[in-house]
């Protein structure tokens, strides 16, 4: 419930302060004192009106503040995840608005328990806290998208609809990746091939790391044999075999130094080394002649070291690309593709299966979507006596409401026809009831039909949708009646059932209305405030008689009617005030015994004879 309500700087709001009770508040006083600008301000603070030129003139700050006390855990849990804020344990909510005076027009700020949020957060629980009915007001129950969510909660088949959205998306999902996959199929496919061939033509290969540099350097042997087996054979004859080698006159020399090395023995380390020379130059001529008795010139072995090195380069510039670090980025690459062709054949997979998927989602979706139409069916049959049982309470005793529903078409299929209360009076089926719809059918997710609630306020108009009615009067009386009804449910979603709304407020309800209805529409206001709190502006005392809260706004001006401030007040009216107001709303300002002794009566008739049954306030 809403506790308190600060407003600086608004208008003509100076700084006002108002507390609410619990039940019925009605805010009562002249036209133009400022009624209606409360009820605005209570709109600014919850983000539902744009407060544009209202900041009072010649303030450059102006503030609204709103003090709720929230008993449900569901409501507080669906405030802290529309904000992000841990307010799921604070039965207090402080929201506060300031208006700024700037250059470019007026700026905001918005916070709630001290943490700032942004315009589309407050809007979203402004929306939660209140629901604000005035005479020229978009109302929640005036679009047709919450009147099939109405019809939904009323029934009880809010789970369905879930059940249904839930399947809804998953389909949706599903449908996107088979778009995608069909959309690339041909691609896919061409790279599939593509990826094949490459993997096949890199393994038929049969390549091994570290290849490439054996065969470059056998190739550079067997491209050289003749040049190599000729000059080693040199090598090998200088060192042994031709006269005076090398190895013949070293081991000459060899034999002098150690000869020499006992006359003097500091010759030993010499001829040490010597000696040591020799005997590895005569292995190394020794190998050297085994290498040459090696090497044999084999063509065949020639071509095939050639044949096999062009097709490793081949590859190697096929694959690897510039700057290719040889073998070693080829056989990468077939690691590479050989991932992708498995992703892509498993792309085939999911599209072999997706369809077998949307099948059962269809079937699932159609069985569903079956059970929410007959919920909603028998939901409207049930709600359609009752409105007509409050508005004949209401003096529209010949008004006919109905609940009209429409199949949903998609741009494939031909428009469905009609679905509503008079099919079922005639025995007729229901398009609804027709067989399964095709698979293009399943466009929104809240079911398979659209809502309308129809009004026909007068025997011989045609029924017109609810947000047409022309007639303010009407609307009040009717908004009043649905409202009534689903209220007392308690679980009547976003319209003030159950934990979703807090405070119902009523912008002049009673305009339009005569003062015969006065005293119905406030007994209907009343048993309203015994669900939820509620917030009423009235011109009629037999409405504002029936207020456990009763508050007065006046406007008051200071100094000379040219240069003097006006300011508005609040004050709540009790006892011989109350009474007072009362007879003054009656006979105007000229108040006499009767319009005292009408008052009364009003007061007592108005007196709760017993209290209510269900006393909650959020």
């Amino acid at each position: 419930m809403l506790r308190e309500l600060h407003i600086q700087n608004l208008a003509v709001i100076q700084d006002i302060t108002v507390e609410f009770h619990a039940g019925l508040n009605c805010f009562t006083g002249q036209t133009g004192a400022g009624k209606s600008l409360v009820i605005g301000a209570l709109e600014i603070l919850l983000g539902l009106r744009a407060p544009t030129d209202m900041l009072r003139k010649g303030a450059k700050e102006g503030r609204v503040t709103g003090v709720f006390h929230l008993a449900s855990e569901n409501l507080r849990q669906e405030i802290a995840l529309a904000t992000d804020l841990p307010l799921e344990q604070e039965p207090e909510l402080v929201i506060a608005r300031r208006l700024f005076e700037s250059p470019g027009g007026s700026r905001t700020s918005a916070s709630i328990n001290g943490h700032p949020i942004s315009g589309t957060m407050l809007k979203h629980v402004g929306e939660i806290l209140v629901d604000v009915h005035g005479q020229h007001d978009a109302q929640f129950l005036l679009k047709p998208a919450n009147q099939l969510a109405v019809i939904d909660d009323f029934g009880g088949a809010t789970p369905l609809r879930r059940q249904f959205a839930d399947l809804f998306h998953q389909r949706q999902t599903l449908l996107a990746q088979q778009k995608e996959l069909t959309a690339s199929r041909t691609l896919r496919r061409q790279q599939l091939e593509l990826y094949d061939f490459q993997a096949k033509e890199i393994d038929d290969a049969q390549l091994v790391p570290g290849e490439y540099e054996e065969l470059t350097a056998r190739n550079k042997v067997l491209s050289n044999l003749e040049k190599i087996k000729r000059s080693a054979s040199a090598a090998f004859a200088a060192l042994y075999e031709d006269e005076g080698a090398a190895i013949e006159r070293l081991k000459g020399i060899m034999s002098l130094l150690l000869e020499l090395s006992e006359l003097d023995e500091s010759l030993a380390p010499i001829a040490a080394q010597v000696k040591d020379a020799t005997l590895n130059l005569d292995d190394a001529a020794l190998s050297l002649s085994r290498y040459t008795n090696r090497l044999d010139v084999d063509p065949a072995q020639l071509a095939e070291i050639n044949d096999r090195l062009n097709l490793v380069n081949r590859l190697i510039d096929k694959y690897a690309g510039r700057g290719a670090q040889g073998l070693d980025e080829v056989l990468a690459y077939r690691q590479q593709i050989g991932q992708q062709i498995t992703d892509l054949r498993a792309q085939d997979q999911d599209y072999s299966t997706i369809g077998d998927q949307l099948t059962v989602l269809e079937k699932q979706l159609r069985t569903v979507g079956a059970d929410l139409t007959k919920a909603r069916k028998k939901a409207a049959d049930k709600l359609t006596p009752l409105v007509h049982a409050q508005l004949a309470d209401l003096g529209m005793k010949e008004a006919r409401f109905s609940v009209e529903f429409q199949t949903i078409a998609s741009d494939l299929a031909p428009p469905a026809p009609q679905l509503n209360q008079k099919a079922k009076t005639e025995n007729r089926k229901s398009p609804l009831d027709a067989a399964p719809l095709s698979l293009a059918d399943f466009s929104t997710a809240s079911g398979l039909e659209t809502a309308e609630f129809l009004i026909a306020p007068n025997p011989g108009q045609p029924a017109r949708p609810l947000r047409r009615i022309a007639s303010g009067g009407e609307l009040s009386r009717i908004m009043l009646a649905l409202k009534s009804i689903l209220a007392q449910r308690g679980d009547a979603g976003g319209i003030g059932g159950g934990d979703r709304v807090a405070v119902l407020v009523f912008d002049e309800i009673d305009a339009n209305v005569g003062g015969r209805m006065g005293t119905i529409i406030g007994e209907k206001l009343r048993t309203l405030a015994s669900f939820h709190q509620v917030l009423c502006i009235t011109h009629l005392p037999q409405i504002a008689s029936f207020a456990d809260r009763h508050l007065t706004i006046r406007k008051q001006t200071s100094g000379s009617p040219s240069a003097g401030e006006t300011i508005t007040t609040v004050t709540v009216m009790d006892g011989e005030p109350r009474l007072h107001e009362l007879a003054e709303m009656i006979t105007g300002k000229d108040i006499s015994p009767t319009s005292l002794a009408q008052a009364r009566e009003l007061l007592s008739l108005a007196s709760p004879k017993s209290p209510p049954k269900k006393k909650t306030a959020k």
